[in-house]
Order: structure tokens, then sequence, then C-alpha cells
């Protein structure tokens, strides 16, 4: 038997939850679904440039948690684009934070400026 997963904590709830070919209705085509746990792995690591070490702590889970997971994400993103579906960005098992974004990311930046010894 299997471990139950781990919520994954999400900074927020994207702004768009559908993305598809342009000139086909949506009812004609297949979907692939990106979990929120998913998405926000793919905007922590490719729009907000964080590494995957970083990634877990924001998610609260463990490094190859998220390597998993990105892989998983990028897989689906790749068969939509490629195979032409309807991207739909929903459901999973994740819990939203409940602060402001900006104290959401501290604990990152306190972490970043003792590793790197930079300043912000």
């Amino acid at each position: 038997m299997s471990r139950p997963n781990k919520p994954r904590i999400v900074c927020g709830l994207p702004e768009y939850q559908m993305f598809g070919p342009k000139g086909r209705k949506a009812n004609q085509l297949e979907k692939v679904v990106l979990l929120i746990d998913e998405y926000e792995v793919i905007r922590l690591i490719d729009h907000l440039k964080m590494n995957q070490e970083e990634a877990a702590t924001m998610l609260g889970v463990a490094r190859t948690t998220v390597q998993r997971i990105y892989t998983i994400a990028r897989s689906k993103i790749a068969d939509a684009i490629v195979s032409g579906k309807i991207l739909m960005i929903e459901g999973g098992d994740y819990i939203l934070c409940e602060d402001d974004c900006k104290e959401c990311l501290e604990p990152l930046r306190r972490h970043r400026r003792h590793h790197f010894g930079g300043k912000q």
C-alpha cells in the first residue's frame, strides 16, 4: 500500500484555467488536466527561476517530489501543445497559502541571503 500524498502548499490559483488551440471548439478536443500543484511547480521553476530545492521549500515537500511533479507537468504541457489538446488547470491535493505572497516568499529570501550571501 502506498503512502498518501502530502498536500502541497500553493501560493495562489492560476488566473487562467484553460488553454487550447485557436479556431477549434473546446468540446471537440481532447483535454489534458494539469493539477494545481503541477502548475505551481512550473510557475516556481520556469517562471520565477527557482531551483528544485527552493521550489520544494515553498511547496513543503521533498526535492525529489518536486522533480517528479515537474517531469509529469512538462510532459502534460508538451502533450497539449504538440497534440493540439485543451490544457485544463484544476484539481489535485494542495493547500492554499493563507499569507500574502510577499510574506509567503520571505523564508526563501532569508534562505537565499544566508546561503548565497547576497543582499536583497
